[in-house]
């Protein structure tokens, strides 16, 4: 888990967790939205063993076809970021330092598991 500022396009962001996770998951699908369906992300999940689930962009001119009912399944991420941002800690990110709003994260995360 990293963070990054608010003005990054989530892209570079997330081959950056591919490449730390690497192979150690070798054929988990990765279920990402659109703003991941650049070609160099999409290479970069099959050049460490996993399968990129992304929707093409509407104005894409060579579309492919994706598993549609795999990619329904990443609504359960985000449900769980929006259970994370109920804290009104994370929404708002009153903490002054990355260290203690990470922290704070990983606090309202594990809350959240326990109930």
């Amino acid at each position: 888990m990293h963070l990054s500022g608010g003005e990054r396009h989530d892209a570079p962001e997330g081959r950056k967790f591919i490449e730390t996770v690497g192979g150690d998951y070798e054929g988990v699908p990765l279920l990402m939205d659109k703003a991941y369906e650049g070609g160099e992300t999409r290479e970069l999940a099959r050049a460490n063993g996993h399968e990129p689930i992304v929707p093409p962009k509407s104005n894409r001119t060579d579309p492919w076809e994706y598993d549609k009912e795999t990619h329904k399944k990443r609504n359960v991420v985000e449900r769980l970021f929006r259970r994370g941002k109920a804290f009104r800690r994370v929404c708002t990110r009153y903490d002054k330092t990355d260290v203690m709003f990470l922290a704070f994260v990983q606090f309202a995360f594990t809350v959240i598991w326990l109930n």
